[in-house]
């Protein structure tokens, strides 16, 4: 069972991200007593109410969006098995109104790897943009991004980290394999040796490594990414949120109690970090609460070819999610190249947003 206050706390960043204000969602959160089988009052119970609200009006992206919260931050019984199901089939139902979004399922021999695509098209393969979230975050809270790819030249697929949502493989040390098999996967029908990835917190470490086994990727954009001191700094490690540890060791089937045990070599060593190759863009938030500030430093450090950006606030920087979204959109076409009046206008609302009108 969560602890209710910090299931508030860092459900507040996903909130944001997908357009909730918090005149919307404080009543709500207020009406959450504990978290039970999906009765009133609990935590599954009031935001699946919601969500069953929505969807009665019609409004099936957000009762997606709602029922998605229900099922934060894991699976761990049935009720939020099925605002996990609902989640997926309300998302289903609305994207039958934009053909241009379509379902992939890429089997594996350790499982499947479902995704949400765009632009795929073996007549006119595109640039590929591979989109993923972190440990608590499903495919469906970013799969409406696919929308803008197309004018901006891009095909895209949006998929879940290992053990997120339905993704059935397993977290392990190995799991950057998953981001070549995505690209093996739609090869004849995009433009896969132009691949960037825009990979969010703890995705954002598996594409790194993933990018440095695989010519392919040609970029990595990420956000609060663990890279070696989470994995090895036991004194940082009794500070993470107890939500964020028992999320690692649901995913990798450790108990809580040993998890960072079987993370402590995933750490990507400062010379795997310099023989990066590729660009890399990282928004860091300077009072995360689950990432050290230290592995911003590491990546400033060793990798040759980085660009950061840092916001004053606690880990996803919920408050800056508008300059966060359009930084990253920016940092994947400057790493792609061309198209630059779109650059321009993003460089211009970025500057607007952040500076009150200097220079991005």
């Amino acid at each position: 069972m969560n602890d209710i206050a910090e299931l508030k706390n860092f459900v507040v960043a996903h909130t944001r991200s997908q357009g909730l204000p918090a005149a919307y969602y404080d009543p709500l959160l207020a009406r959450i007593r504990d978290d039970g089988d999906g009765t009133p009052g609990s935590w599954v119970g009031e935001w699946s109410a919601e969500a069953a609200r929505l969807e009665a009006e019609g409004k099936l992206l957000e009762a997606s969006v709602h029922h998605n919260m229900a099922r934060f931050p894991f699976v761990d019984g049935p009720a939020r098995r099925a605002a996990l199901e609902r989640c997926v089939a309300a998302f289903d139902a609305w994207r039958q109104g934009f053909p241009a979004i379509e379902r992939l399922d890429v089997e594996l021999p350790e499982g499947r790897v479902r995704c949400w695509t765009t632009g795929l098209d073996a007549a006119d393969p595109k640039p590929l943009l591979v989109m993923t979230g972190g440990i608590v975050s499903v495919k469906e809270q970013w799969a409406p991004v696919l929308l803008q790819l197309g004018a901006l030249g891009f095909a895209g697929v949006v998929t879940e980290m290992p053990g997120v949502g339905e993704n059935t493989l397993a977290y392990r040390a190995d799991s950057w394999r998953m981001y070549p098999a995505l690209l093996d996967a739609v090869g004849g029908r995009a433009e896969v040796s132009r691949t960037y990835a825009l990979a969010l917190s703890f995705s954002g470490h598996l594409a790194l490594r993933a990018a440095l086994h695989d010519t392919r990727i040609r970029g990595v954009v990420g956000a609060g990414m663990p890279v070696h001191d989470f994995f090895t700094d036991a004194d940082w490690q009794r500070t993470v949120p107890r939500v964020t540890t028992d999320t690692l060791a649901h995913l990798t089937g450790a108990p809580s109690e040993e998890v960072y045990g079987v993370l402590k070599d995933w750490a990507l060593a400062p010379r795997e970090l310099g023989a990066l190759r590729v660009p890399v863009a990282h928004v860091t938030s300077l009072r995360d609460e689950i990432v050290p500030p230290s592995d911003a430093a590491l990546l400033r450090a060793h990798v040759p070819r980085v660009r950061l950006l840092a916001h004053d606030d606690v880990h996803g920087s919920p408050r800056f999610f508008a300059q966060t979204r359009l930084w990253t959109l920016l940092s994947v076409l400057r790493m792609r190249g061309g198209h630059a009046e779109q650059r321009l206008a993003l460089t211009r609302e970025f500057a607007r947003l952040r500076y009150g009108g200097g220079r991005a």
